[in-house]
């Protein structure tokens, strides 16, 4: 069955859902978000929380997953990969602790860990660049993990200087093996001999392919209903898309009817398209 509904999670003056991730296990669909919230004295504080489905329609209310604290602001989940018998999450921090817009130079990326996808352990820091410690990394955010099955290695790639690459054989030793250009928020999913790459430029979901995880051929870039939209009339990014049975589900945020330079804080949703074959999308209007 086709899903019925496309916004999923609006956003209001006081709270933004952003940068989706979702994984999918008996008949529970967990979308993991950034959650944004600005106080009642103007603080504006980020976390990963969870909200869940059944059926695409009805979502419980999200649940807070990491701490209140600015100088963390642990968000933008890229995904879950299940790993030696425990899932694995990343995600960022997004370090805002002197007021800042846009996170700093102490921004990381982070995993935590779980046995059942109920309870995580604490974030901790990953050394992405092999020997190189934790404040000589520079600023990283928006990672994503995939698994190379030709050569056995996790690809972890992440926003740095473009596209960011780095790989490991336990997801805890890793080689840095360079960056290409591209955008934010990737997502890539494997389908007939393809990895196909969502990322976002400033406005749109770029979409690229490749056959090894290093060659890419740009394709088109996917915009869905934005015009239509005015809740994602400013920007329409951070698609993360996951296969469950023969349909592949695209879920994105946007935001309206300003664009993020406006609004980065407040009003962004949650919304969600589908495919059969990763180049023909649907949603609702």
């Amino acid at each position: 069955m086709l899903p019925t509904k496309t916004l999923l999670l609006r956003g209001d003056d006081t709270h933004a859902y952003r940068d989706p991730a979702v994984y999918y296990k008996d008949g529970i669909y967990r979308l993991y978000m950034t959650l944004v919230e600005t106080e009642s004295d103007g603080g504006v504080y980020m976390y990963i929380a969870e909200s869940r489905s059944t059926d695409l329609i009805d979502w419980t209310a999200p649940k807070k997953l990491t701490v209140r604290d600015q100088s963390k602001n642990f968000s933008s989940p890229g995904n879950i990969v299940c790993h030696d018998g425990r899932y694995i999450m990343c995600y960022q921090s997004y370090c805002r602790e002197h007021g800042e817009k846009f996170g700093n130079e102490n921004c990381r990326v982070f995993f935590s860990e779980s046995r059942d996808l109920e309870t995580w352990s604490e974030p901790y820091p990953v050394r992405l660049k092999g020997g190189k410690s934790i404040s000589e990394l520079g600023r990283m955010i928006d990672p994503y993990l995939i698994y190379d099955r030709q050569n056995g290695l996790w690809n972890c790639f992440y926003k740095q200087n473009g596209i960011s690459r780095s790989v490991s054989r336990d997801l805890v030793g890793w080689e840095y093996l360079g960056s290409c250009d591209g955008g934010e928020n990737v997502s890539i999913i494997e389908a007939d001999g393809l990895y196909h790459m969502f990322h976002s430029p400033s406005n749109g979901i770029g979409h690229r392919i490749s056959v090894d995880l290093c060659h890419w051929k740009e394709l088109d870039t996917l915009y869905f209903g934005q015009k239509n939209w005015q809740w994602a009339r400013g920007r329409l990014t951070a698609g993360a898309v996951v296969k469950v049975d023969d349909l592949y589900l695209m879920f994105f945020h946007g935001t309206g009817p300003e664009n993020e330079d406006v609004i980065f804080d407040t009003h962004a949703c949650i919304g969600l398209a589908w495919s059969h074959d990763l180049v023909r999308w649907e949603w609702r209007e």
